[in-house]
């Protein structure tokens, strides 16, 4: 009996030794959490900036009534593409019509005098020199014939005058585009005293688009420039902008920069741009407001990752970064501007950092995180978190 008591308090002291006195096991600590990583790789980037912008018709023409009378006919549908010369209005022109008959019949009735004048001259000149006819009628005769020829040139100016005039009355387009409504309907009478307005052609097969930018941004750009942080935006497409329409969609046909303002707006402080941008299937429309996208220069080793990776805080922009042992810390990072929905970081980070994207709720700085490759279907609801809540 004595060395069965002596076991039991064996096992009991050996019990306690295990479980700690309390019969409980300590859990094992947690795996660090797994978050999804990109891996830095510099490189060379545009600096685009995106830019409120308005389309204009590259030409608009509008067309009036030279003629005064009453208008006759619409010779066009509204709203549908005419071409240069085509006839839009017609005006009673059976005035015009009348007052060309009679200039017609003007000229005729001097060139008839200068047939008879002239040869009366001509017979008078050698008469003068035998003394057949006295110097004065000759040179009556003479005078009477340089009359007949100036009253034959006034006459073909007024025929002249007479057919503009009637050509007035049928109104054409003076250039190729779309036209819009008419703005007078037949039996008005215009051109009585002004050149009424009747319609507006707009050439709209390719369109400016004007946009405007901060005077302050663009010395700013000047001086990284001239200091060496950024270069000037080399090749063709440094002269080429990109139109984003109002829902963010890209148009497809870039635009060519025409030319900065040399001046600044005193208003505003603005510098006004002009582009042209080609419009052959009339997708876009004269006075729609656009953003404007605008390369105007270069950086090397910069990164473009995606916006949830970017903590905005009030002392600055940072993102997370994960080390080879584990250790999350946060980056301070300068950032341009975005390009293609994308943040453009062009310091602050270097090659084979390993950038937290996805799973920045899970992790803080300070703390350990298993980074595994990122990649954009991979993200859950709950990883996609904005970035600032890492911050918190």
């Amino acid at each position: 009996m004595a060395r069965i008591a002596m076991g039991a308090s064996a096992l009991t002291a050996l019990l306690s030794a295990c479980g700690g006195g309390d019969g409980k096991t300590a859990p094992p600590a947690p795996p660090p959490p797994e978050v999804g990583v990109i891996t830095v790789s510099p490189g060379r980037a545009d600096l685009a900036t995106e830019l409120p912008g308005r389309l204009e018709a590259f030409r608009v023409a509008q067309v009036r009534a030279r003629a005064a009378g009453i208008l006759q006919r619409r010779l066009f549908t509204e709203g549908s593409d005419v071409k240069a010369g085509q006839p839009l209005f017609e005006i009673d022109a059976a005035p015009y019509r009348a007052t060309l008959a009679t200039a017609q019949a003007q000229l005729a009735r001097a060139e008839a005098n200068l047939v008879q004048a002239q040869a009366l001259a001509d017979r008078y000149a050698p008469l003068a020199k035998s003394q057949a006819v006295s110097q004065q009628e000759a040179l009556n005769a003479q005078a009477a014939a340089l009359q007949a020829k100036a009253d034959v040139a006034a006459g073909k100016a007024a025929v002249q005058t007479a057919q503009i005039n009637l050509g007035y009355a049928s109104v054409t387009s003076p250039i190729a585009g779309r036209i819009g409504r008419a703005l007078v309907t037949e039996g008005a009478l215009v051109g009585q005293g002004e050149a009424t307005p009747l319609a507006v052609v707009q050439q709209v097969d390719k369109l400016y688009v004007n946009f405007t930018q901060s005077a302050a941004e663009v010395m700013r750009l000047r001086q990284a420039l001239a200091e060496g942080r950024l270069q000037r935006a080399a090749g063709p497409e440094a002269a080429k902008v990109q139109v984003l329409l109002e829902d963010g969609s890209v148009y497809p046909q870039p635009g060519k920069l025409l030319f900065s303002d040399l001046s600044v707006d005193a208003s505003t402080g603005q510098i006004t741009l002009r582009a042209e941008l080609p419009n052959p299937q009339g997708q876009l429309l004269p006075g729609l407001y656009v953003r404007v996208r605008l390369a105007q220069a270069e950086v090397d080793g910069a990164v473009s990752l995606p916006q949830q990776s970017v903590a905005h805080g009030a002392t600055g922009d940072s993102v997370l970064v994960v080390t080879d042992d584990g250790s999350v810390s946060a980056r301070p990072v300068k950032l341009g501007p975005a390009q293609n929905g994308k943040a453009l970081v062009v310091d602050g980070l270097k090659a084979g950092d390993k950038v937290v994207v996805d799973g920045l709720q899970k992790t803080k700085a300070g703390g350990k995180a298993r980074a595994v490759p990122w990649s954009p279907g991979a993200s859950t609801p709950a990883a996609s978190a904005p970035a600032s809540a890492a911050s918190r």
